[in-house]
């Protein structure tokens, strides 16, 4: 009976002790952890687009559809001769659909308001890598107008565009990291610390910015642009 009592007692004590043991590491760990430092770095790098989209829409209008097509085709042509006399290859033109709005199709319009009963819309697309060709040339479209070309005001215009961000990435990262840990440095100096071990990490997103903020400009409408990351790191302390 007494070695029964004796083995129940020891027993006992292990599971106190084990007991006390976990509560106590998880008190320590938690301690522990609690001794870090998150900081960001942000990183910041001026680009030039490298590709640019350009849409030229324009249309024409008559009574009749055969000659409003004729209309059509011509402006077509004159604007191509203009964009390839400027240097652009054949293939960075791309032909869009052709539309046709029949002013007569509205049965609750008054037909002796209509000038014109058909209407065509057309479109050209210039994707190419002559960012610097399509700058100077845009301004020039307008000049145009004097060769019979009828713009449509909805839809013209020219997307600037980075597409090499994959490229910048590794670099960018790298000085964000370089920088969060430069404050980290700093927190841990002011603080009497050590900056230890990475605990966790996020690199953050990229962004696409325009170089220069303009009014009733986006990224998109200009050539120079400031691509930025913000990455946090959280770092042991010792």
């Amino acid at each position: 009976m007494k070695t029964s009592t004796n083995i129940i007692g020891v027993l006992v004590a292990v599971g106190l002790a084990v007991g006390g043991f976990f509560p106590g590491y998880y008190y320590y760990k938690t301690a522990f952890d609690m001794r870090t430092v998150k900081v960001k770095g942000l990183a910041e790098k001026d680009v030039v687009s490298d590709l640019a989209i350009w849409n030229i829409r324009f249309q024409a209008a008559d009574n009749n559809l055969a000659m409003a097509k004729k209309h059509i085709e011509q402006q077509e042509k004159t604007i191509k001769k203009f964009l390839s006399d400027a240097g652009f290859n054949e293939d960075e033109i791309i032909v869009q659909g052709l539309t046709m709005q029949d002013a007569y199709a509205d049965a609750y319009r008054d037909k002796s308001s209509i000038s014109a009963r058909y209407t065509l819309n057309q479109a050209l697309t210039i994707r190419s890598t002559q960012v610097d060709l399509i700058s100077r040339l845009y301004p020039q479209i307008g000049d145009l107008v004097s060769q019979g070309v009828s713009f449509n005001t909805y839809g013209n215009g020219v997307s600037y565009l980075f597409t090499r961000l994959n490229e910048v990435k590794p670099q960018m990262l790298k000085e964000a990291t370089q920088n969060a840990r430069q404050a980290a440095d700093e927190f841990a100096k002011n603080s009497q610390s050590k900056v230890g071990k990475i605990r966790s990490a996020s690199q953050g997103v990229f962004s696409i910015l325009p170089r220069e903020e303009v009014p009733e400009q986006t990224e998109r409408d200009q050539i120079n642009k400031k691509i930025r990351v913000v990455s946090t790191v959280e770092y042991y302390l010792e």
